[in-house]
């Protein structure tokens, strides 16, 4: 059915409309009865004061549940992004946020990214059981979190796996933090029923503004794998030098080793 507009406010307020004509006439006709007339206008005038408190409350009570509405769907919209950008094992960023980071870095200036593999992983796995192994990926986290501080973008990319995006122009600092990455674990004591050592191999790549995520992860990822050559427990730097000038001969992407704690 078609709404006519303003019937709805027409009819709410008929009664009060009807009285305040009646007071009109009354007070325009000198020979009426006014008191009969008022006595209506405010009979019905206390009705429309009644009504519309109570109008007033349904707003005041509809506006309440509007915001409360609002503060939920802001706090599931907080919870939603949260969980598509975290680890939920760890808390840690997943490897889609650790992307989005790091390409952002790259669009800005140079960055370190440091990737590094908890060693013999499957031995924990196999001897304590997944749980015990789940508590050492989140305390490999906890680790670094203390280490790097909240500024940092930690990421788990993997099982076992990790990631910290670091902007640097300079690699010796690269160097410096991966491998009070690499002591800080080895050092790091892990809740029972572990009851050995654990380490963690370490891989840097160094890369100029401008380099894709994939190859400063693949450089990163190298030498990782060379670093578990090497032993494991160290670190291995990839370094992705700047473009050279025209005269120059390319150099070649060197493996640097690091003291690490062993």
């Amino acid at each position: 059915m078609m709404t006519i507009p303003g019937r709805e406010e027409a009819d709410l307020f008929a009664l009060e409309s009807a009285a305040l004509a009646n007071a009109r006439a009354a007070h325009a006709d000198p020979r009426a009865d006014a008191r009969a007339a008022l006595a209506d206008m405010i009979v019905h005038y206390e009705r429309l004061m009644r009504e519309s408190r109570r109008l007033i409350r349904r707003s005041d009570r509809a506006e309440l549940d509007m915001n409360q509405m609002n503060r939920q769907l802001h706090e599931l919209a907080q919870q939603l992004e949260y969980r598509a950008t975290h680890d939920p094992l760890t808390g840690a960023l997943n490897r889609a946020a650790v992307i989005e980071q790091a390409s952002g870095c790259l669009e800005r200036g140079d960055m370190a990214l440091i990737v590094l593999d908890i060693d013999h992983f499957k031995w924990v796995n196999d001897d304590f059981g997944h749980p015990a192994g789940d508590a050492v990926i989140q305390t490999v986290v906890r680790c670094l979190q203390e280490l790097l501080g909240p500024s940092v973008a930690i990421g788990r990319v993997g099982g076992e796996e990790f990631s910290v995006v670091w902007p640097t122009s300079a690699i010796e600092v690269a160097m410096r933090v991966a491998a009070s990455i690499c002591d800080a674990i080895a050092d790091q004591v892990f809740a029972a029923p572990i009851d050995r050592q654990v380490t963690a191999s370490v891989g840097v790549s160094w890369n100029c503004a401008g380099t894709s995520f994939e190859t400063a992860y693949s450089h990163a990822d190298e030498a990782l794998y060379a670093a578990k050559r090497a032993g494991r427990n160290c670190v291995k730097l990839h370094t992705q030098l700047p473009p050279p000038q025209p005269s120059s001969t390319p150099p070649a992407a060197d493996d640097v080793a690091a003291p690490c704690h062993s």
